[in-house]
């Protein structure tokens, strides 16, 4: 039986949580959220698209998180914990946030955030609720939270580098060190159940403007993470617990080395033994907090590239066989027409293209990637299949103005003359007229690309760190009511606006 699709014509916009407008560092699920979800119902769209929103740990890449499970604290929104009596405004204003708010400041807004949430849960009073938190959330709070508590005691240390009897997870270890972490345990819980409470009130909210979320579900976890730390039989690791294999990718023409990622890879044929426990948790748990999911480097669902341990390039890498259908018939069985998004871009074999359509998954379509002169793109709009989504960049993308002032000039041209323009300045609106105008079922347009904004607003450069990866943030009155009319009229036209009152998750 085929599986019924989550799509209908449709149109949406990627933009992260981090870069929404605020005045305490960062963007969070407060007010400005909601005039973000506003914003979106007005412009006729019907999906806002977020990046992952775990605790992001060394360079600050939210596919880098101390979790599969957790939600960082630093989206927290301070205002709604002064409404609660939690917090008072005027601390939470004297605290330095950085001084540039067109971008994130991670270094200060942790700092800030670490003291004013420390001092919300000396005040904090309903147990009876964290309780309640802590009972439905037990499979992964409290690893997660003793695991955040051992590492401040370690000096911010991987838990690699602790001391035996915790790197090994030896069970008198374990137990002597919770009950000296106790009340650091209890507010890194603490600081979960404020997540969970302030995301599940926005997202809310959005459901019923009628925007649905598009969350992501990054294909690996980090090695210095909870879930490795607290599970490491299910990755490929040796018996003092380091990796024998890492994850990357091969040389390519844009890569000599190719690209070292380092993750920890999974022992496939442990977890598939019992039906892929930890990965249905995963889904089952995201997407209680999106309404559909997109799972990263899909690909590697049919074949990964394993690069042995301690290799400082990824040139000595091989190809070994992923779960494949198996895993997809797994999560079709027990998420009956889960709304699942393929993140299929990269280096395609026609396994994976077969992998792909016996999902039943919608893949991606990039058409920054569509104008490569002198051959025929897959990208191209007239060759888009319906059952896909097309975006006109993505977070890993430079902005499509970006694109337009550094395309080499024969992909220049070409885009002019497919697009039928005289001037690249029209660039980046002719890109967005296109992706809507296609055939594919759902249009995803970064928000960069509605404002027109060049590299400076790019969100991440693939294989860097530092920099201005991940810290970009959205001008505090950018989203106007012109430019949501403009929005809503383009989505119109092309047959892609939300067409009922709004209420719920009706698509229609």
């Amino acid at each position: 039986m085929a599986r019924k699709t989550w799509l209908t014509r449709s149109a949406g916009v990627l933009l992260p949580v981090s870069s929404l407008p605020s005045k305490y560092g960062i963007g969070t699920f407060g007010q400005a959220a909601r005039e973000w979800v506003d914003f979106l119902s007005r412009a006729k769209q019907r999906y806002w698209q977020v990046l992952p929103l775990g605790p992001t740990s060394f360079g600050d890449s939210p596919y880098q998180s101390y979790s599969a499970f957790a939600g960082s604290p630093l989206y927290i929104d301070l205002e709604l914990l002064c409404r609660q009596g939690l917090l008072k405004k005027g601390r939470c204003k004297r605290t330095d946030w950085g001084s540039d708010p067109s971008t994130v400041d991670y270094d200060r807004v942790r700092a800030g955030r670490e003291k004013l949430l420390r001092k919300a849960f000396s005040r904090f009073e309903d147990q009876k609720a964290l309780q309640k938190f802590r009972r439905q959330n037990k499979a992964w709070v409290e690893d997660y939270a003793l695991f955040m508590a051992l590492k401040e005691k370690m000096g911010g240390r991987p838990w690699t580098q602790w001391e035996e009897g915790l790197r090994l997870r030896d069970p008198a270890v374990l137990a002597r060190w919770k009950e000296r972490c106790q009340e650091d345990v209890d507010y890194h819980v603490f600081t979960q159940y404020l997540f969970f409470q302030q995301w599940g009130e926005l997202k809310a909210y959005a459901n019923s403007k009628g925007i649905k979320i598009i969350g992501d579900a990054p294909i690996y976890v980090a090695m210095d993470s909870a879930d490795v730390w607290a599970q490491p039989q299910l990755f490929q690791l040796d018996e003092d617990n380091v990796p024998t294999e890492v994850s990357g990718c091969p040389p390519d023409a844009f890569s000599e080395d190719g690209q070292l990622w380092g993750n920890p890879l999974y022992r496939w044929d442990v977890m598939k033994e019992d039906g892929y426990a930890w990965w249905m948790a995963r889904i089952r748990a995201n997407l209680s907090m999106y309404d559909v999911l997109r799972i990263d480097h899909f690909r590697g669902l049919e074949s990964y590239y394993a690069i042995p341990y301690g290799e400082e390039t990824a040139r000595n890498g091989r190809w070994r066989p992923g779960p494949g259908m198996d895993f997809i018939k797994k999560i079709n069985a027990t998420l009956e027409n889960a709304p699942i998004l393929a993140e299929d871009l990269g280096l395609l074999t026609p396994a994976v293209h077969k992998l792909l359509r016996n999902s039943g998954y919608p893949g991606m379509k990039v058409l920054q990637f569509a104008f490569s002169a002198g051959e025929e793109s897959d990208y191209l709009p007239h060759n888009l299949p319906t059952h896909c989504v097309v975006y006109t960049g993505t977070h890993d993308n430079d902005t499509t103005r970006g694109w337009w002032d550094t395309a080499a000039p024969a992909d220049l041209q070409l885009a002019l003359d497919y697009l039928g323009l005289e001037d690249a300045r029209d660039g980046t609106w002719a890109f967005i007229r296109a992706a809507l105008g296609s055939v594919a079922e759902l249009a995803i347009v970064p928000f960069q690309d509605y404002l027109d904004l060049g590299s400076q607003a790019r969100m991440n450069i693939p294989s860097t760190l530092g920099g201005l990866n991940w810290r970009w943030r959205c001008p505090k009155d950018a989203a106007t009511k012109k430019l949501a009319k403009k929005m809503a009229r383009l989505t119109t036209i092309y047959g892609r606006a939300r067409k009922t009152g709004g209420k719920g998750n009706a698509h229609a």
